[in-house]
């Protein structure tokens, strides 16, 4: 019976660390929570959609799969069943998440994927928000660790060239505007948004540039 109760003490840290428990949040704003389990089995699937991913490219559709695998066991064990893509369409029902229960739901997905180094190509970073008006939209956000792109070149600034075309009486009002100097492009790297808030419970998220998704780019969801 001794050598039994060793082996369970000495395997118990291994089969602890072979399922994970994560933090889901709904009802909009994390107003509510439940706990999911991935058990070793359930966490080998999602490892399978990772493991062939050859490049950064390849590696982001495969992110973009796992979450919604993640989403898929989640929702089978919490109310985020319930959960319909955009806002709209599951109103009032509990388990309805908003895209701040999605960026931070989504962020502790990518982070366990993270955690166990599966991620080869990205880095988790901070969340990301856009303004439209009166409306914010949230998101989780991967950074491309490989070597980073050149920064898009800025236009020049015109506004010297429109003070000599202006009917100044005493140019002197003014102070001396001299032309940016040139400055060689800085290195930045490739951030992209991982949204959720755009599909169903188990459908891959949407994955796209974080300055796209700035712009308003993604599906046409309400």
């Amino acid at each position: 019976m001794w050598r039994l109760l060793l082996v369970l003490m000495l395997f118990a840290p291994l089969a602890a660390r072979s399922a994970e428990a994560v933090d889901v949040c709904f009802n909009y704003g994390c107003a509510g929570g439940s706990r999911v389990a991935f058990s070793d089995a359930r966490l080998r699937e999602v490892r399978a959609l990772l493991a062939d991913a050859s490049d950064a490219a390849a590696e982001r559709d495969a992110i973009a799969a796992a979450v919604g695998r993640m989403y898929r066991i989640a929702a089978g064990q919490s109310p985020i069943g319930a959960d319909r893509a955009g806002n709209y369409l599951d109103g009032g029902v509990v388990g309805r998440m908003d895209c701040i229960d999605h960026s931070t739901t989504t962020g502790r997905f990518l982070a366990l994927l993270e955690s166990r180094g599966w991620l080869r190509f990205h880095r988790v970073a901070e969340p990301a928000r856009r303004t439209r008006i009166i409306f914010q939209h949230f998101s989780a956000v991967i950074e491309e660790t490989g070597p980073a792109a050149p920064e898009p070149e800025r236009e020049r600034d015109h506004v010297p060239l429109s003070l000599t075309r202006c009917d100044c009486q005493n140019d002197e009002e003014f102070p001396r505007i001299r032309e940016p100097e040139m400055q060689p492009p800085q290195q930045v790297a490739r951030r992209f948004a991982v949204d959720s808030w755009f599909v169903e419970p188990g459908e891959p998220a949407v994955l796209l540039p974080l300055q796209e998704w700035m712009n308003g780019e993604g599906p046409n969801v309400q």
